[in-house]
């Protein structure tokens, strides 16, 4: 047994490929994220809630949920599952085995999950990774054909159970009372929605009520009925394409060439139909929260694939070799960048700061992303150049160690 000590990963032992692909994860979640900083939590599944939904904001709307809704968020599931099998092969060669320190390591994910989510933002997926990572930890030595077919298995499950909830919609099975809490998340009332614009343009303490509150429906009811099934079923999928090195890059570049073309025609296509199927029913609760957002969650899959093939032709083809290397580093910090999103954000919309929640359309809310990608481009390379790790991730890390890892570089 090796019992060598836990030291930063050394250069040569990093695969670029994740780390590019993680940084441009971390960059294309701001874009649906940044609705729900910026305006009622509504907004994000039902774009009829709030703001202008005409020419540009139109515009914008579409293409965000065509080329990012579900897509970065299913990108860093597969990620994430990926990260699950390379950290306990590393574990195993230090020390031949790896529960112990995996289910350390995501404990203090899910207690940053929670700080994160209550104290910060409520949209926080911390926590649901690290309760998913709980169990997806027994499948890292299946084989990839195995971790496929249950990876589609759970992903199923979310898809059944919209489906019949939308198939006792429509037939009258569900009571009355149960009817009006679901469109009351579907289609707050007036009263509702500056509720929750007066909570978080307040003071701290009515943000965090409302931000509790927020938090806890999504880490109770929205994760027993939707992401423990789709992160959980995303994140097996990742352990398949790291183990077959799909992820890591070691297909030819006429494979991710198919793979992309493939994927994003495909997922673009089904999600494409999909809204043009919620406008003609325009967002109905009988109709869009439970079968219209169908072809939005398994388009998004597609989607995701292409993704990873058009990010490792570019890498195997050496195209913008220099945006590569700074997503690379966005990647390798991403856990301090994902919070900073967080920070930077709930600054501009929330009451501590400017307080421009619900006041920003969808195409002033790009200018905003755009400004933090640029930011994080610039500033993630300068900080690896003088330290090993993110803050977050240096934290995370000695938590997870129970030893204070080290964080400059070696002049």
């Amino acid at each position: 047994m090796n019992n060598r000590p836990y030291t930063p990963t050394a250069k040569y032992l990093r695969i670029n490929n994740l780390d590019i692909l993680r940084g441009f994860a971390l960059l294309g979640i701001l874009i649906m994220n940044i609705q729900s900083f910026a305006m009622p939590g509504a907004a994000y599944v039902n774009p009829t809630v709030w703001g202008d939904l005409t020419g540009v904001n139109l515009y914008v709307w579409t293409m965000s949920n065509v080329i990012a809704d579900s897509k970065f968020m299913g990108l860093f599931s597969i990620l994430f599952g990926a990260g699950v099998c390379l950290f306990a092969e590393r574990a195993e060669e230090k020390t031949g085995k790896s529960a112990e320190l995996h289910y350390k390591r995501n404990f203090w994910l899910l207690i940053f999950g929670l700080i994160h989510a209550h104290l910060i933002w409520y949209g926080d997926i911390l926590y649901s990774y690290a309760l998913c990572a709980f169990w997806v930890y027994w499948f890292r030595n299946r084989s990839p054909r195995f971790l496929i077919i249950s990876g589609m298995i759970l992903l199923s499950i979310a898809s059944f159970y919209s489906l019949f909830v939308y198939y006792a919609l429509n037939n009258n099975y569900i009571p009355e009372e149960d009817i009006k809490e679901i469109l009351s998340f579907w289609q707050p009332s007036a009263t509702q929605l500056q509720s929750e614009i007066t909570a978080y343009t307040g003071d701290l303490s009515t943000q965090l009520h409302q931000r509790s509150q927020n938090a806890l429906f999504l880490e109770t009811q929205v994760f027993l009925s939707t992401i423990v099934w789709r992160a959980g079923g995303m994140m097996l999928l990742g352990m398949a394409l790291y183990k077959n090195g799909v992820l890591t890059g070691q297909k030819s570049s006429k494979y991710y060439l198919i793979l992309s073309i493939v994927g994003l025609s495909i997922g673009f296509l089904v999600s494409s139909y999909g809204v043009v199927q919620n406008f003609a029913h325009d967002f109905s609760l009988n109709y869009s929260m439970f079968l219209g957002n169908q072809f939005n969650y398994w388009g998004s899959i597609f989607t995701v694939i292409g993704y990873i093939g058009l990010v490792n032709l570019a890498i195997n083809k050496e195209f913008a070799t220099s945006l590569q290397i700074r997503l690379a580093k966005v990647g390798q910090m991403a856990f301090s960048n994902y919070i900073f999103h967080s920070l930077f954000c709930t600054l501009i919309f929330y009451g501590h700061g400017l307080g421009l929640f619900a006041e920003l359309e969808r195409i002033q809310q790009v200018m905003i992303v755009l400004l933090i990608w640029l930011l994080q481009l610039w500033y993630s390379p300068i900080w690896l150049k003088y330290y090993l790790y993110g803050p977050l991730e240096w934290a995370w890390r000695s938590v997870t160690y129970w030893q204070r890892q080290p964080m400059k570089r070696a002049d």
